[in-house]
């Protein structure tokens, strides 16, 4: 079994990288890539402990990335699968999604003080050191620190999109974050496409759009999805010549209830659709 989107500290995680490499070890995963929001910081450490283990039964760390896009209107995530992080064009990149997020941070910080909230940017870089600030760390605040009784009060009253200390960020589009994963030598993948609640029509034309840009598989095993929207995804992945994908999502005490490998309890990815991936791809 295998389990091909997961998040560690270094975005809105709580295991750390390290950490997730002997939590998929402990569950008997044979491989498991770390695709952090917006982010390719864990992955070294991640593939440099997975290396100091010595046992035969170390999953493969595949390295990857989930980049948050913009789609007429609507978030839309887009998994790259075995990127080459290093590369420096790529890397260069990047820092526009990290800027974009740090500004984004400083508006969202500065809101919610003039709302009454004892909050800071700087003591949110504090509490969160070395790591991708997302919406989920100012939950964990607002929470930890008792102006919110659980994540999801967080973002009903202050956080999501409506709420007074939402602030909305630039976005690239799901066909530049393909170009992206396939100019790093990765594989692109559509994230979860059912949770965007997208009419039949519209999510064609976005698999359409992205399939001509180079986007290689499409996530129809993953953690809420029932039997119904796997076919219906299995079905537009056959429509369009994509390779399946399947990943948990999985964020740790972030998500509670959410496990790595198994999601809410009924997920499973075999490990054949990891090289059936890398063959849709060009990489066996």
């Amino acid at each position: 079994m295998i389990d091909l989107h997961n998040h560690s500290t270094k975005s809105d995680g709580t295991f750390t990288p390290s950490q997730l490499v002997t939590h998929a070890m402990d569950i008997g995963l044979t491989a498991f890539a770390l695709t952090d929001h917006d982010t390719v910081e864990g992955i070294d450490e991640a593939i440099s402990f997975a290396h100091s283990i010595n046992s035969d039964k170390v999953p493969e760390v595949i390295p990857g990335i989930e980049f948050s896009t913009e789609w007429s209107g609507r978030d839309v995530h887009v998994v790259g699968l075995a990127i080459d992080h290093h590369n420096e064009s790529f890397c260069g990149k990047l820092k526009f999604f990290i800027d974009s997020r740090d500004g984004r941070n400083e508006k969202m910080a500065k809101k919610l003080a003039s709302l009454g909230i004892g909050i800071t940017y700087e003591g949110m870089l504090s509490m969160f050191p070395n790591c991708v600030l997302t919406r989920a760390h100012f939950a964990r605040y607002l929470q930890e620190y008792g102006y919110v009784k659980s994540s999801k009060e967080a973002f009903e009253r202050y956080l999501g999109p409506g709420c007074p200390g939402y602030v909305p960020r630039e976005k690239v589009t799901p066909v530049q974050a393909v170009e992206m994963a396939l100019e790093a030598g990765g594989i692109p993948v559509l994230a979860h496409p059912m949770i965007y609640n997208f009419e039949p029509e519209e999510l064609d034309r976005l698999i359409a759009e992205m399939k001509a840009a180079g986007l290689v598989g499409i996530e129809a095993l993953y953690c809420t999805h029932t039997q119904a929207d796997e076919r219906y995804v299995r079905s537009l992945a056959d429509k369009y010549g994509l390779a399946i994908s399947g990943g948990s999502d999985f964020h740790g005490e972030n998500k509670p209830g959410l496990e790595m490998g198994t999601g809410y309890g009924s997920l499973s990815v075999p490990d054949f659709i990891w090289p059936e991936l890398k063959k849709a791809a060009g990489k066996n």
